[in-house]
């Protein structure tokens, strides 16, 4: 049926409102005995939970509605009838302390149905849910094309019908396509509701913002800076002048708000200089020693720059063994160490270095990032194991001497953003380094790349800076378009994995040691 509207408007109920209200139910639920709340029940709920009760009007006339209760998740989780959540009708299971709004009733009058105004209603429920910080919406929803149907399904397999779009309920095909899951199904859920046989189907939806415990102080941030260093390889004198240069893009990233500085792979590489008489395996050795004094400096300016720092990476000697190693200073004072795992034939070849053994993922005051060292990131394995333990941000220092490695780095780490459905920020050097053996040139742009979906960029380049120049970026970037993107995504890759048919997982460093790997070639090829 054509009807001509002038404006439709969605708010809260008033007791004024009760007669078309009333009016509306009955042509909503015609099938069903006194299908209507009497006006003083209407008025008791809104004396309760006035925001929880919504009308939607079309011309001024009420046509559909929604309402609704705060009550308890176990009670609204555990097997219910509508008399007993509803406190016999009394609404006496209302508690503002409660985690769920429970949806006791919802509906559009038949004449208006078509109009999408339902969906409407429960957009502006999901707005109120996310509001009042409440963990989910959750509701027994009826079935009344079940009747039609139950000679030759049980509720169970008419539920895997209806979701398979090969039978359609008015309801449930709804509130599936809503963003809602079925908890189990009701058996004796609302007396006379004779269309679903008394069977109803127990749905929620989950509120992907929701706090189990908010913060008034140092609360989450949605949106984090980041601060990323493009670093010119330069003669330096000591290591005081690398402290000197450092300082200054410290300064610069933080004085811009930055919650994050990311220093490139081997940025000390000038230090190498003074050791160039060695042969390249001895002078990276030389270096090694001012591991822990670099660390020690930016832990300090992490606290005096209040700024979380990602170091990039040097080379570091442990038991004999020399690893490419790099810290997390936070901006609380404290520090934590991660390792390359992935060593290119080249640095096996000239410096004998080994890798690391421990995939992890770092908690923060900006969320759960992950980090991983250059090549490291064409390892897919990687950093969809991070994923697995929620990582958000993931930064990679890198070090490349040809556009085509660092093709390579780029390409991957755009791969590692849209697959595993977060942010990758990449971070190198530039310029030459004539007098340093095996470090003379360099070629870096350095990126924050997104995953690819309506929220984000469409080429899924948040930023880039100008090729071979040194300079800083500093990037915006919205962490809650994560949580969106895992929910109601275009795809969903991180849910859609089909787990039953393979699956990755960590292997325990010990056990690791126990399998030989598989030996590099000691053929010359390009840094990185």
């Amino acid at each position: 049926m054509q009807i001509e509207i002038s404006k439709v408007e969605l708010r809260n109920l008033r007791i004024e409102d009760y007669k078309q209200l009333k009016l509306s139910m009955q042509h909503a639920y015609h099938d069903m005995d006194e299908p209507y709340w009497g006006e003083k029940d209407i008025e008791r709920l809104l004396k309760m939970f006035p925001e929880g009760q919504l009308v939607v009007l079309v011309d001024g006339k009420v046509v559909g509605s929604a309402l609704s209760l705060i009550v308890d998740y176990k009670k609204a989780t555990s097997n219910h009838t509508y008399e007993k959540i509803t406190g016999n009708y009394s609404f006496d299971t209302h508690d503002y302390d409660g985690e769920v709004l429970y949806g006791i009733d919802v509906f559009i009058d038949p004449e208006y149905r078509g109009l999408r105004l339902g969906r409407r209603l429960y957009d502006a429920r999901k707005e109120l849910c996310e509001q009042l910080n409440l963990k989910s919406i959750i509701f027994a929803g009826r079935i009344p094309n079940y009747t039609d149907h139950s000679k030759e399904y049980t509720p169970k397999e008419y539920i895997e019908k209806v979701r398979l779009k090969e039978v359609h309920d008015p309801v449930l095909s709804f509130q599936l396509s809503n963003d809602f899951h079925v908890i189990r199904v009701m058996r004796n859920y609302l007396e006379g509701d004779k269309s679903s046989q008394e069977y109803a189907v127990l749905m929620e939806w989950n509120n992907i913002y929701y706090d189990k415990s908010p913060k008034l102080i140092n609360a989450r941030k949605s949106v984090v800076r980041l601060g990323l260093v493009q670093w010119q390889m330069r003669p330096l004198a000591n290591v005081e002048a690398l402290f000197e240069q450092a300082e200054f893009f410290i300064d610069a990233v933080s004085g811009y708000g930055s919650d994050f500085a990311l220093f490139p792979e081997l940025f000390v590489a000038p230090l190498m200089a003074d050791f160039n008489h060695l042969t390249e395996a001895d002078a990276i050795r030389e270096i090694a020693r001012y591991c822990e004094p670099i660390r020690k400096r930016f832990q300090e300016m992490a606290i005096s720059y209040n700024i979380n720092i990602i170091t990039g990476s040097m080379p570091m000697v442990e038991d004999g063994n020399l690893y490419n190693v790099g810290f997390l200073c936070k901006r609380d004072g404290t520090s934590e160490m991660y390792r390359k795992i992935h060593i290119t034939p080249n640095e096996i070849h000239y410096w004998g270095m080994k890798g690391g053994s421990e995939i992890q993922t770092f908690d923060t005051d900006c969320g759960k990032i992950g980090i991983m060292v250059c090549y490291d990131v064409e390892f897919p394995e990687l950093s969809r194991l991070m994923a697995d333990e929620g990582m958000e941000i993931l930064f990679v220092p890198f070090l490349t001497d040809t556009q085509n490695g660092y093709t390579r780095v780029k390409h991957c780490a755009q791969a590692r953003a849209i697959e595993n459905e977060c942010y990758v920020a990449i971070a190198g050097c530039v310029g030459n380094l004539p007098g340093v053996n095996n470090m003379d040139i360099q070629y870096a742009q350095t990126a924050v790349f997104t995953p690819s979906d309506f929220a984000f960029p469409s080429n899924g380049i948040k930023a880039e800076a100008t090729p071979n120049t040194e300079m800083t970026l500093i990037v915006d970037i919205d962490l809650d378009l994560l949580k969106e993107l895992h929910e109601y995504g275009s795809v969903r890759i991180l849910k859609d994995r089909r787990d039953d048919l393979y699956r990755i997982k960590k292997i325990s460093p010990a056990k690791a040691q126990e399998t030989p790997s598989n030996t590099a070639s000691n053929k010359k090829q390009p840094v990185k």
